[in-house]
């Protein structure tokens, strides 16, 4: 669970290079080829987009209950 401004950052940076490893997967494999390796990565790019969400909405939240 993030839990500042610094781990959500750092989960962003994670996505990216999560993104460009998927991308060097697809261009070095076949269809079909280290398919599982690359659904694995798009499980992880996927979880940390939850996570940012979960922290977006809560700091959503918290803007919400000062107002």
């Amino acid at each position: 669970m993030i839990a500042d401004l610094n781990e959500y950052q750092k989960t962003q940076d994670e996505i990216r290079s999560l993104e460009e490893r998927l991308a060097r997967l697809q261009q070095t494999n076949e269809i079909g080829v280290k398919g599982f390796t690359k659904a694995g990565v798009r499980k992880m790019i996927a979880r940390q987009h939850e996570e940012l969400a979960a922290y977006e909405g809560s700091e959503e939240a918290k803007r919400a209950d000062t107002n």
